[in-house]
Parts: structure tokens; C-alpha cells; sequence
């Protein structure tokens, strides 16, 4: 949680432009059929790919019928059109009519174009994807989202990327989409008229929670995305339930809403369905020659519960009974070995993984994951800027996490600063390995850059990214100008060299033998569909450096 929410082929090769134009992928969703554009039967929610390989890639559509029914589907190579695989699967209902096959025998780094049939020759739209590349790999491109809140706007930053068509990737890290009731995070003043939500209240059931990915997957820019590139992805805590752990969460109440464990078990069920993902709870993926992604569940499977300053400054009367409250909590539970974000089991995982990347010779290892890793502290300068508009939940939380920021803890209690035994243990085995981190995330709708360190030894760098939608800092500290604020923080932080509090938009990450750059895509509004930037900012690492390069 952060405190705006609320507490309940090469180019040389093949021209991909030209390819788009070529095979009528320009003309976008009114190349797909009739079915495919009613939501009814048929092809209903476009089509997607994830979870690529060298020789293989998921593929997903969703088939509506009156009865379980075959649904075909065949690839091509992009270059030549000769048909490489194909094969058949049954939509069920079971699976609420979404299939998910997997083409096998592919070619490394190529691009492929797929689409699906039924037995009456009925076709869905056609979508294109990508191969990862296996040994010398000069150059790999990304584009990093996360917090695609529907109501409060647009998902301009999706169609941005597809409509850049510079990428070989797509990766998401979390919060997709969310559960809450339509009125609440956006309140009905700051939703955006045309997103509309359905189920109307929040979701809870397995009904729910594919109702909502329904809703979502008619979004034209979330489509042309998904049709364009294959995803890696992985969920926050909105896929289920705000600031969930392994055996809660939040914004979960038992007594009217059922066991945690049978939301919990629907919501990775649906998700799982209606999203080009494998069942695996954490995966890599190797980029040639040149990196390793690591994607990682750090929400659902292990992570303890997360701490509240507010519980630890409960019934404390005085600034001196809070300071000594803050003061033995830093020392004693904040530092609980035990606590958890990935469990023991993935953790020997990624510390083996770190370890055989970096022996191939791969120069950069990256961790695709959900919250941010950098360590931070509220700036005290925050109370200066709060006025009468801010929430009082919001208000409460900064307010705490400023007097936790004056005992040296920091405010974030959701991220990984809540876990520093865990982070501890994964930074310990990096440094084993000789890792170079880059790490990915998302969840705080902010844009940020920090540099890594463990016990004064450089461990990597971190791209945290903006939102698509949600908004950030600037919705709850109007009075302050967010270039003031952003400077603030940064300032009272050693590990943050940079950070944007105000726009919203996407990372584009190019990782190169040399270099990992992200460059920090602003779109100019959200409130209305465009695709027109309000700026951009490039940051780079160089490999091995383990630090940042401000442009």
C-alpha cells in the first residue's frame, strides 16, 4: 500500500514496421472479426502470448461456444509465411473458455505471426510474437508496466509501446488490474468517464475476478499490446486483494468475505486463466548471451505479514513514548530473520540461478518482480506540504511514517524495506555470485532510480517504474510542486539518485553487453485517449559498475 490508496529479428533482417503494415496488423482490432468485436461468442478478448523461450512461446485467446468446443491454431514464420506449428485444444468452460497453447520447435530470436480457428473456418485476429535469442546478443528491449488502474484513465502508455514497435518484450510487474468497487480508488469525482467496471461492487468470487479481467481485456490499447508482443508478467497485490501476504491481506475481511485462502486460490486461478502465463510461481528466462530475467512471486506463496508503524506507535501518549516504541522496534522485530517475501525455497532458487548466470558470462542479472527493493525514508518536509485536501487515512500514514523516518526506519513497510532480513539474504547471495542486479518494479505509481548497496559493497542498481494509471504522490501533496518533493526525497535518501513523482507511463529498458538504460516514457495525460509525451528521462548503468549514469 502506499498512502494515495485507500484503507479498506534483427532490424537488418526483417523491418518490423513494414511487417506491420504488410500483414494488415496496422489496421489494429477492426481486423478482427465480427465475434471477436461483440464479446459475445466466438473469439471474444483478442489474443496474446507470454512466457517465451528460445524454441517456444504460450499462446491464449478465448473461444465462447454453447458447449466445449476445438479450437485450432497455426504459426508462421513473420519473414517468409511458412507455417512452423499448429495443433488443436478444447475450450471449456471450465477454463472459462480461455486456451493457452504452447508452439514448440521454434527458431531463436524470430518473429512469428499465430492466430486461431474454429471448426466452422471462424479466425480471430492475428497476432505476432517473439522468440528470445540464443547465444551473441548485441541488444534487448523491454517495455516495463505497472498499475494499469482503469478508472482513473486511459491506457495510453500500452498503445504508446505498441505503436513505438521497438521492442522484443513486454514485462509487467503487478497490480494489472484492480479489485476494488467502482467509487472507490477512483472515487466517482475522479473516475474517468467511459471506464466502466464491472462487477459493480468489489470482487471476491471466481465469477468476480474474471468478470473484471473481462472488462479489462475490452481495453483497445490493452488488445493491440498484447497482439504485438509476448509478456512476461507477474502480480502485485491488486490481482487479489490490496497489500496481501500468504495468509491475508488488507483489504480482506473474513467474516463477510470468506476464507483468505479460497480468494486467494480463485484469483490465481483466474488470473492464471485469462492471461498468457504459465502456473509457475516464479521463472527465468534467458536472453541469450546477454542477461538473465528472473521473475519473482514475492506476495502470494511466503511473504509474512507486513508491519504497521501505526500499530507499533499505538496508545503511545507522548513524541518520547513513540520515539522509544519506534527506537525498540527497529532493533527487535523489524530485524526478525524469519520474516519473509520469497520463502527459503525460492530463494535457494534464485541464489542458484544468480550464480550460473554469472558463470556463463552473462553481464546482466535481472529480477522482474513487484515492489521496490531501494531503501527509503520520508522526508520531514512532507508535514510542510500537507493542506486541508489531504485524506485523513493519508494524512495518518505520513504523519507515521515521518516519525518512523526521524528513527531511522523506513516508510514503505509494503516494499522490501519491511523485510530487511529477506532483502539482507538476497543481496548476500548476489554479492556470492558477483551478480550484476538490475531490479525491475513497480507498485508505488512514482518513477524511480536507486543504486544497491549491502553493508557498504555494491550490489546493482533499481528501475522502479511510473504507473499507467494510478496515481502517485502528486494526487495527495497538491501543495507542494512535485519537482520540490522529488528533490526532497532524493536529498534525504543516500540509495535514490533520482525520482519523478507526478506523471505516468512506461519504462523502456534496452540492455546492451555495455549498458542497461531505462528511459522514463511521460504521457501527457491519461484523462483522454493520446499518445503524446510530455517528456522523457534516460538513465544507464554500465555493466559491472553497479551505479548509475544520469542523463
Amino acid at each position: 500500500m502506499i498512502p494515495t490508496e485507500p484503507a479498506v529479428a534483427s532490424p537488418g533482417v526483417l523491418d518490423r514496421r513494414r511487417l506491420l503494415k504488410g500483414l494488415g496488423l496496422g489496421a489494429g482490432l477492426a481486423a478482427a472479426p465480427l465475434s471477436a468485436q461483440l464479446g459475445q461468442h466466438g473469439f471474444t478478448h483478442g489474443i496474446a502470448s507470454g512466457e517465451p523461450s528460445s524454441n517456444s512461446v504460450l499462446l491464449w485467446t478465448r473461444y465462447v461456444s454453447d458447449q466445449p468446443a476445438t479450437v485450432l491454431w497455426e504459426m508462421k514464420e513473420a519473414a517468409t509465411g511458412r507455417v512452423v506449428a499448429g495443433g488443436e485444444i478444447e475450450a471449456h468452460p471450465d477454463r472459462d473458455w480461455c486456451v493457452k497453447p504452447v508452439a514448440s520447435g521454434l527458431e531463436p530470436a524470430t518473429w512469428y505471426l499465430y492466430r486461431f480457428r474454429d471448426v466452422q473456418g471462424n479466425v480471430s485476429a492475428e497476432g505476432r510474437t517473439r522468440t528470445l535469442p540464443e547465444g551473441e546478443t548485441d541488444r534487448f528491449s523491454m517495455a516495463v508496466f505497472s498499475c494499469s488502474n482503469m478508472g482513473f484513465g486511459w491506457f495510453n502508455a500500452y498503445r504508446h509501446a505498441a505503436d513505438a514497435d521497438e521492442f522484443d518484450l513486454v514485462v509487467h510487474t503487478g497490480d494489472y488490474f484492480y479489485e476494488y468497487q467502482p467509487g472507490n480508488y477512483p472515487s466517482a469525482e475522479e473516475a474517468v468517464l467511459g471506464r466502466v467496471l464491472n462487477p459493480e461492487h468489489e470482487i471476491v468470487s471466481l465469477a468476480d475476478y474474471r468478470m473484471r479481467h473481462a472488462i479489462y481485456r475490452q481495453d483497445p490499447d490493452l488488445q493491440r499490446l498484447t497482439q504485438l508482443y509476448p509478456m512476461i508478467m507477474v502480480w502485485d497485490d491488486h490481482e487479489t486483494a490490496n497489500d496481501s501476504y500468504s495468509d491475508g491481506a488488507e483489504n480482506h475481511q473474513p467474516a463477510s468475505e470468506g476464507e483468505w485462502s479460497v480468494r486467494k486460490g480463485v484469483a490465481m486461478r483466474a488470473y492464471r486463466e485469462w492471461l498468457p502465463v504459465s502456473d509457475d510461481n516464479w521463472a527465468s528466462y534467458e536472453i541469450g548471451d546477454l542477461a538473465s530475467i528472473f521473475r519473482l512471486e514475492t506476495r502470494l506463496t511466503a511473504r509474512s505479514k507486513q508491519f504497521s508503524i501505526a500499530d507499533v506507535l499505538k496508545g503511545k501518549n507522548s513524541p518520547e513514548e513513540a520515539m522509544q516504541a519506534l527506537l525498540a522496534f527497529k532493533h527487535g522485530d523489524y530485524l526478525d530473520p524469519s520474516r519473509s517475501m520469497m520463502g527459503a525455497e525460492q530463494e535457494r532458487w534464485l541464489a542458484t540461478g544468480l550464480r550460473a548466470s554469472r558463470a556463463a558470462g552473462k553481464p546482466w542479472q535481472v529480477l522482474a518482480q513487484q515492489v521496490l527493493m531501494g531503501s527509503s525514508r520520508a522526508p520531514s518536509a512532507i508535514a510542510d506540504a500537507m493542506n486541508d485536501s489531504v485524506p485523513d487515512f493519508a494524512r495518518r500514514r505520513i504523519m507515521a511514517a515521518i516519525m518512523a523516518s526521524k528513527a531511522g526506519i523506513p516508510f514503505n513497510m509494503d516494499a522490501w524495506d519491511g523485510y530487511p532480513a529477506a532483502r539482507e539474504r538476497l543481496f548476500q547471495s548476489s554479492l556470492e555470485a558477483d551478480a550484476n542486479l538490475l531490479v525491475l518494479a513497480g507498485d508505488t505509481h512514482n518513477a524511480w532510480a536507486f543504486e544497491l548497496d549491502h553493508g557498504g559493497a555494491r550490489v546493482g542498481v533499481e528501475f522502479g517504474g511510473q504507473s499507467v494509471t494510478s496515481p502517485g504522490a502528486e494526487g495527495y501533496l497538491s501543495a507542494v510542486a512535485p519537482e520540490r518533493f522529488a528533490k526532497g526525497i532524493v536529498e534525504e535518501n543516500p540509495q535514490l539518485k533520482w525520482a519523478d513523482t507526478a506523471q505516468r507511463g512506461y519504462m523502456a529498458v534496452e540492455l546492451t553487453p555495455a549498458r542497461a538504460t531505462s528511459e522514463y516514457r511521460f504521457l501527457e495525460t491519461i484523462r483522454h485517449r493520446s499518445t503524446q509525451l510530455a517528456g522523457t528521462k534516460r538513465i544507464s548503468s554500465s555493466a559491472g559498475s553497479r551505479t548509475l549514469e544520469l542523463g
